[in-house]
């Protein structure tokens, strides 16, 4: 039945009988929830009133009966279609109302064709990688509704990959022409699918980190008519076998931080370097290809505009590119074939210090193929097998959800559901929370993994409450004032002693930090020492082993923590 249902007198509940008074076609309707919990069957049956008055659409399908005979080829085919598309539609859920006409106007069945209506739906499941997660059953005066959700099962590979470069050098133009298949029009048009907010689209300049999908289907490119799209972006990671994630950084010195924040918060698996033609390899490229090394990360370089140079210019950028490579200790090999892509990708999986090197076009795709043909074969290099912690990077409050707050996972799996701690908060405490629901490119999913970039709404905690570099841990972690580290010293005009303050970047902790004591009385640049560190302004959730770049100015080093208190 559709339209609205007028309640008198109100719902009473007694005894798990939940007795709905209606006007129109359900006058004196009894639903009996076959939960013991009273509550619990009020809010489902109060759910599936709700799903009837808005009527079928997106990810809601009503179903009186399916038999048998719905299993043969051609009829099991077009519904094994209409769940999928429902599950794409609901984000990666489906909900079936069994025991209802395809007009809203309820039914009911009786208890053997609402069996044989669930083994149908979950054989439908099972065609498209699907599972049925949960049943929900009502007694109808005599007969059965039910509330059926389905969800998404098939594990996917899942890789991110960090870009990283000198401002103007393409990088988001370059990962814009890969995720839609479109050439750029030489003046920047696919950018408008990373750099959204309104003063980097007027100034051509990305000032925040950025995020796009990339998958394949049986080795085959899915490509995006419109990457600004959430429809989209769900298709494709509902529909893909493998997902590549980009976090597109920030090339502007002013925004080093956001591309520091962006390469070591975000649990990148492979760092891309780009490096324009007509500019070759500057300052900027030099310290964000620091920074990857800093963070252990296999590299990929990506020659881009190259139809703006001729041959002798190419070279001469290859050459320098080679050479600053092969300083820091690393041997760069020049992609010209998808056969290249696939040997170098087998390579790099087990020597970081093989740099791939592949000549880009936006304008005309030329290496496009390539670089398709490198991340299809990059394996993922995190496992899931350590407890869950994610630190937070952005924290929303979404009408209807309420706090939301989205990052990488480090490690671990998270699933719907799951109570978790999220902190520390000022006094160093955590506070235990509820997660209500997870998304990953605005598509819903049950349970993220280690590498997953997600959205997780949680309860418990307010949005006013938190702040980025705060953590979601399956275990209470310890808060930490003070920590000590060995580190190393790049750059500093002077003499570093006791009583300096940098900016420390972990994970996606910004936070100035205090030199409270130092193994020496100064450190200059090309030092190393250990030194005892305390944050300023907040704890925070830090532990041996975690690699860090402090900056301050443009005096900049790296470190590692050795010790906490």
């Amino acid at each position: 039945m559709r339209g609205f249902f007028i309640l008198k007198p109100p719902i009473s509940v007694s005894s798990g009988f939940i007795v709905f008074i209606l006007h129109g076609h359900y006058k004196g309707l009894v639903l009996q929830s076959e939960k013991l919990n009273p509550q619990h069957g009020n809010l489902i049956v109060e759910k599936i009133l709700k799903l009837l008055e808005r009527g079928e659409g997106e990810n809601v399908e009503f179903k009186e009966f399916l038999g048998n005979f719905h299993l043969k080829e051609g009829r099991f085919r077009q519904l094994a279609c209409q769940m999928n598309h429902r599950i794409i539609m609901g984000k990666g859920v489906a909900l079936y109302v069994v025991g209802v006409s395809d007009s809203g106007e309820i039914k009911g069945i009786d208890e053997n064709k609402f069996s044989e209506t669930i083994e149908v739906l979950k054989k439908l499941a099972t065609e498209i990688e699907a599972e049925v997660s949960s049943v929900e059953r009502h007694e109808v005066n005599g007969g059965y509704v039910g509330l059926v959700e389905i969800r998404k099962t098939k594990a996917k590979e899942h890789i991110l990959v960090g870009t990283a470069g000198h401002v103007d050098h393409g990088k988001s133009t370059l990962v814009g022409c890969l995720i839609t298949g479109k050439p750029d029009d030489g003046d920047g048009a696919t950018r408008v699918y990373l750099d959204v907010l309104k003063h980097e689209i007027e100034r051509g300049l990305s000032a925040e980190i950025s995020f796009a999908v990339f998958g394949y289907k049986d080795g085959k490119v899915l490509r995006m008519k419109n990457p600004l799209s959430k429809a989209e972006k769900a298709m494709v990671v509902e529909t893909a076998d493998k997902l590549v994630s980009f976090v597109d950084t920030v090339g502007h010195e002013p925004w080093l931080r956001t591309t520091i924040r962006g390469l070591l918060g975000q649990k990148v698996d492979y760092g891309l370097l780009v490096v324009a033609a007509n500019d070759g390899v500057m300052r900027t490229t030099k310290e964000h290809l620091g920074i990857m090394l800093a963070m252990d990360l296999p590299v990929i370089v990506a020659v881009t505009k190259a139809d703006m140079v001729d041959d002798a210019r190419l070279s001469e950028v290859l050459q320098e590119i080679s050479a600053t490579l092969r300083r820091v200790g690393r041997v760069p090999t020049v992609l010209k074939s998808r056969h290249d892509a696939r040997k170098a990708a087998e390579m790099v999986k087990s020597n970081k210090l093989l740099v791939p090197v592949v000549i880009t076009s936006a304008v005309t795709l030329e290496g496009y193929d390539i670089l398709e043909e490198i991340f299809l074969h990059l394996p993922k290099r995190y496992t899931a097998d350590e407890d869950f912690l994610m630190y937070i990077d952005k924290i929303y409050s979404v009408t209807g959800v309420g706090t939301v707050v989205s990052g990488s996972v480090k490690s671990g799996e998270l699933a719907e559901g799951d109570e978790v701690y999220i902190g520390p908060f000022q006094d160093g405490s955590f506070r235990r929370v509820r997660i209500q629901s997870i998304e990953m490119h605005h598509y819903r999913i049950d349970r993220a993994k280690a590498g997953d970039i997600i959205g997780a709404a949680v309860k418990g905690v307010r949005y006013d409450e938190l702040r980025r570099g705060m953590v979601i841990s399956r275990k209470e972690p310890r808060a930490v004032w003070e920590f000590d580290a060995e580190i190393y010293v790049f750059t500093h005009p002077t003499l570093i002693s006791v009583g300096y303050e940098p900016v420390m970047h972990v994970e996606t902790i910004s936070e100035t930090v205090t030199f409270v004591e130092m193994d020496k009385e100064y450190l200059k640049p090309g030092d190393r020492g250990i030194v005892r560190m305390k944050f300023k302004y907040h704890p925070h959730f830090v532990y041996e082993g975690q690699k860090f770049i402090f900056r301050e100015g443009r005096s900049k080093g790296m470190g590692e923590i050795i010790r906490v208190f």
